[in-house]
């Protein structure tokens, strides 16, 4: 199991104030050391957190693997281009949502996507794309050329109650074995944290988690090199 640490949160912060602390380039560093196999950051349209000047030197000192969220829009497929993070992934972004909500439609815009995920292939970018737990939504994103898909965890965070975490569970394992099945590639994201994490990094076809705000979160009382290693404890060997 690999950990990709979300520093977006971080770059949420120094944005409040308008001025340069704290550096996401500087958790981003304080996390590989503790131990995480990837930095994870969103380069949004409206540039609420991370900054193109935040991409572009996390490209230069990450040493372990980069992966880029972004929209598939014509600018940030400009962008991704240019930097060349070692993974882009596809997500849907909306200005007025707090974070984003759901999974990308694939389906509805598989011939726009197929040309975003040829461009960005070419220039030796791995592409993933962040989809709800679906079959159908799993055969899209083969369809368009993805290498990975990262399954939407929200509504089994938010679930309430076993039973309904238990039917969400059902649907990341049901997708993600239609992804290994299809010869991609499956990690998992949104919503992640110490209490709920163990079900879905015990998935044997998720490879990879990605994590954010709880670690961030965790950040502030423990400090990054901590917060980081408490999460690795947890997923590392289920």
């Amino acid at each position: 199991m690999r950990l990709g640490v979300n520093i977006d949160h971080v770059a949420t912060i120094r944005q409040a104030r308008g001025i340069e602390e704290p550096d996401p380039v500087h958790a981003a560093v304080l996390a590989e050391l503790a131990g995480a196999h990837g930095i994870v950051c969103h380069l949004r349209e409206d540039r609420r957190h991370i900054q193109d000047r935040d991409l572009r030197i996390l490209r230069e000192t990450v040493k372990t693997h980069l992966n880029m969220e972004m929209a598939p829009t014509e600018e940030m497929v400009r962008i991704a281009v240019q930097t060349k993070p070692d993974m882009c992934t596809l997500v849907p972004e909306r200005r007025e949502e707090l974070t984003t909500e759901g999974g990308l439609e694939v389906q509805g815009q598989e011939s726009h996507l197929k040309g975003v995920v040829k461009e960005l292939r070419g220039a030796g970018i791995i592409v993933s794309v962040f989809i709800d737990p679906t079959l159908e939504q799993v055969k899209a994103a083969e369809r368009v050329g993805a290498q990975v898909v990262e399954l939407h965890t929200g509504l089994y965070c938010e679930s309430r109650g076993e039973g309904d975490a238990l039917s969400e569970l059902g649907k990341l394992e049901d997708a993600a074995l239609a992804a290994e099945k299809l010869g991609m590639r499956v990690s998992a994201g949104h919503g992640l944290n110490y209490r709920n994490v163990i079900p879905v990094a015990s998935i044997p076809q998720v490879e990879e988690l990605n994590i954010g705000h709880s670690i961030v979160a965790r950040a502030v009382l423990v400090g990054m090199e901590m917060a980081v290693r408490e999460m690795l404890d947890l997923v590392m060997f289920v």
